[in-house]
């Protein structure tokens, strides 16, 4: 009698707690701007604490919780994205592509200084994006550029109608996570159910679909990829490595570390195969601009651009110390070469056996890239939190968490960071960082020490 009435009073606590998961999320997608910044930070605290609950309670099985994740997302469908103004910038220049331009070679402020309006809704466009993504030309590779050419095709004249378009493929994308993810798991023999660790995960739901970040199309081929390697099928492996190159340029840092998972005659072919791919798909768009304008554009993140950093922020603390300027011009490049000596290192050191070597390793290094960059917008932890599914390490599911507090630059009008607000954030990251990654390490060495220890003097008392 109390096994049913607890199963009753577990089933009825589930039942809420879906409605609640699914209340947010709405109040999310339609009645949220980012400035509500007490608003913010409750409803997505408590979107993510109520999904944990979730799962723990285990009454649902896994069709049911991609149930529940599926109209999660779908509950976003006709939302215009209230946390980025990206989207703006993805619309612009899938309708330049539609109507015969090369994105790459125009920034949007060309055209209003001349007075041109080259698209269908380009002054709501223009206004949209902002003076900063306005006045930059695209970095967007390839495969992002299909994506919101997409959107053109099937709604050259409704922004609402190439949200729609650009949502329903970033979901795909993360079915197909969903799919090859718990193939990888299964591989892998690791717990299937790691994977609403990213699939039911709140932060993805709202950052990649209620944003329409790409990172999920990228993450998707990047999880395809890995998922060939371990089935032998390297040629394949490095056709999805190389959509996922050119959906966003960041798996790039990981292809030192596949060439010597690889060995040499097959790690070279895959680079060889990623390299060509790239090629080929970039070639439409190539010219002397093109090249030079990318160059520019990517040269930003080094050199430029500022927005929530951890370790870069200290070291420019003390260069402003010492000189009086940012010198972020300085340090940017110095933090980008110790993470290329870093790889380096790894990979003349690292055994890179197997996948799971392999998938610490990639971990780790996205880990310290993004300690140490100058700009960490919050959908870049969705790389972090996808390998933490096949790794075990928790401290990229902390920080999905604690990534929420960078919205809070936006209180202000002129959208100056809080430096106690990243202190908070990244000091709750980087000490769950250290206890699982140093920390954790040591004491299991020390624990199994005392127990051999321990069963040795047993052996010699039975003696």
């Amino acid at each position: 009698m109390n096994t049913i009435l607890s199963v009753k009073i577990k089933l009825t606590i589930t039942v809420f707690l879906v409605i609640f998961i699914f209340s947010i999320n709405y109040i999310f997608a339609y009645h949220l701007i980012r400035t509500e910044y007490v608003k913010l930070i409750i409803l997505y605290l408590s979107l993510g604490a109520l999904s944990y609950k979730l799962v723990k309670i285990g009454q649902l099985n896994s069709r049911q919780l991609i149930g529940v994740a599926c109209i999660s997302r779908l509950i976003f469908l006709v939302a215009t994205p209230n946390l980025s103004q990206d989207f703006y910038r993805f619309i612009w220049d899938g309708r330049m592509i539609f109507q015969g331009y090369n994105p790459y070679l125009y920034t949007p402020d060309f055209f209003f200084a001349k007075g041109e309006l080259p698209i269908p809704q380009a002054e709501i466009l223009y206004n949209g994006m902002g003076p900063l993504s306005a006045s930059h030309f695209t970095n967007y590779p390839p495969v992002s550029q299909f994506c919101y050419f997409m959107a053109a095709v099937f709604a050259n004249s409704s922004i609402l109608g190439s949200i729609i378009v650009m949502r329903l493929l970033i979901i795909l994308a993360d079915i197909g996570i969903l799919h090859f993810g718990s193939k990888l798991l299964k591989q892998l023999n690791l717990p299937s159910e790691r994977i609403f660790w990213y699939i039911l995960n709140p932060f993805i739901i709202i950052e990649l679909t209620g944003n329409l970040h790409f990172e999920g199309v990228m993450l998707f081929f990047l999880v395809l990829s890995l998922y060939l390697l371990q089935k032998l099928k390297w040629q394949w492996a490095a056709v999805a490595f190389s959509l996922s190159v050119a959906t966003k340029l960041i798996p790039l840092i990981f292809l030192p570390f596949i060439f010597k998972y690889l060995k040499l005659k097959q790690g070279f072919l895959f680079c060889a195969i990623v390299g060509l791919i790239n090629i080929a798909l970039f070639l439409p768009f190539v010219s002397t601009e093109f090249i030079t304008n990318y160059a520019e554009t990517v040269g930003l993140w080094f050199k430029n651009f500022e927005f929530n950093a951890s370790l870069f922020n200290i070291a420019k603390g003390i260069g402003f110390a010492i000189t009086g300027h940012n010198k972020i011009k300085l340090i940017g490049p110095i933090m980008a070469m110790l993470v290329i000596l870093y790889i380096a290192v790894t990979t003349y050191k690292a055994a890179l056996k197997d996948m799971k070597n392999l998938l610490v390793n990639m971990l780790l290094l996205i880990a310290l890239y993004y300690f140490m960059a100058t700009t960490v917008h919050p959908w870049y932890v969705s790389l972090l939190l996808i390998l933490s599914v096949f790794t075990g390490y928790k401290f990229p599911l902390v920080w999905s968490v604690t990534i929420i507090f960078s919205y809070l630059a936006y209180v202000s009008s002129d959208n100056k960071e809080n430096l106690w607000i990243i202190a908070l954030e990244y000091s709750i990251v980087y000490g769950v960082f250290i206890y699982e990654v140093l920390l954790k390490k040591q004491i299991g060495k020390s624990v199994s020490l005392q127990n051999e220890v321990g069963n040795s003097r047993l052996n010699d008392n039975t003696k």
